[in-house]
Order: structure tokens, then C-alpha cells, then sequence
């Protein structure tokens, strides 16, 4: 991918992989640069989103970017707070953020899956207004739709190591599978401004 083709998906909406009846709808920031160009979400080398997902137990092998389509089958989806691709995420301002947070809640309660799990505590406060919110599951619901949110899978978070972070991602996951499970741990996150498209 050269610095030319990267450029030119500045802005670009990356569509989301989504159907009704989810268990887990999994809600980036926004895209990075190199996921609006291939198309295909949390697509850069650096971003542990792939990896973590088959540790904790959510897919039976290390899917590539590219068979993202396969999630539909393990009723797992993607979609993004914010849907333009930018090179940092400190490039959104808080009212997209809001915006953002507005539209997904449209999208949940269309698509209704058993849970959201927003990868990423700080954009979660942020588009909903939650300023205290912890890693885990929230009292916040969207219809029948539980939220949890995840440890941000970028490779900048440095307070979460790629088995922490499957240890957090399996209980939701068992939580989903069983209905047990959901007491809630504190966690620490990087804030999503320190996210470059290097590691998204």
C-alpha cells in the first residue's frame, strides 16, 4: 500500500459487517487509513483485534482481515463509532464522537444483537456521555442490547498485553455463551487521541 493510496482513503466510509442476530456486534473507533483502503477493518499488521479475537475463544482459528465475511458466521460483526477513515483518531472531534454514539444506538436497536462491545473505553464515554466508565459491562442498555466495553486493541495500548486483553474478550464472550460472568474489574486504556493509523 503506498503513501499515495493511503492518502486518497482519508475519509472514506468503511462498510460494516453486520447482520440480525448477533451475539457480539464489536464497535471500533473509526477507520484507519489502511482499513478504508483494502476495506477491510482493524486491517493494519500492528492492531491485535484478529489475534485477540481467536484467543479468548471467539473463532476457532486467526482469521486474516480479509475473511472478515467469516464473523457473520460465529454471529460476530464490526462496525465503527465513527464511519469516515482517518489517520488518527484524535483527528474526530467529541461532536462526531456524539453523532457517532447516536447513530450506533439507531444501528443497535435495528439489528438488535445480544451485545455491543465497544473496543475502545474512551470513545465509549465519549459518544455516550459515560465519563466513568470502566472496562466491562455497563448499566447502559440499547433496547434488549447489553454493552461492554473492551480493551482499545491498538498496538499503542500498552496497559493491556495481547492475553490480558483475550482474558477480558473471553468473559465477554463466556457472558454471551452462558449469561454468567459479568462482574465488573476496572481496566486502563490509552486515550483514543494517542491512536495513530499506524497501529489501528
Amino acid at each position: 500500500m503506498t503513501p499515495e493510496e493511503l492518502a486518497a482513503a482519508r475519509d472514506r466510509i468503511l462498510p460494516d459487517v453486520v447482520a440480525g442476530g448477533l451475539r457480539v456486534l464489536f464497535c471500533g473507533i473509526n477507520p484507519g487509513l489502511m482499513s478504508a483502503a483494502t476495506g477491510h477493518h482493524f486491517a493494519r499488521p500492528g492492531n491485535r483485534f484478529w489475534p485477540v479475537l481467536h484467543l479468548s475463544g471467539f473463532t476457532p482459528r486467526r482469521l486474516a482481515p480479509a475473511e472478515q465475511e467469516e464473523l457473520l458466521t460465529y454471529r460476530l460483526g464490526i462496525t465503527n463509532v465513527v464511519a469516515r477513515a482517518t489517520a488518527r483518531a484524535d483527528e474526530l472531534s467529541a461532536e462526531e464522537y456524539r453523532e457517532g454514539g447516536r447513530l450506533l444506538t439507531a444501528k443497535v436497536e435495528l439489528l438488535r444483537p445480544q451485545w455491543l462491545a465497544v473496543v475502545g473505553v474512551t470513545a465509549y464515554r465519549t459518544a455516550f456521555g459515560e465519563r466513568g466508565a470502566k472496562i466491562g459491562p455497563q448499566e447502559r442498555t440499547i433496547g434488549s442490547t447489553r454493552i461492554w466495553a473492551l480493551p482499545n486493541p491498538s498496538g499503542l495500548n500498552a496497559h493491556w498485553t495481547a492475553h490480558t486483553m483475550a482474558e477480558e474478550y473471553a468473559r465477554l464472550r463466556l457472558t454471551a455463551e452462558t449469561g454468567t460472568g459479568t462482574g465488573t474489574e476496572d481496566g486502563a486504556e490509552t486515550g483514543a487521541g494517542a491512536e495513530t493509523e499506524a497501529d489501528r
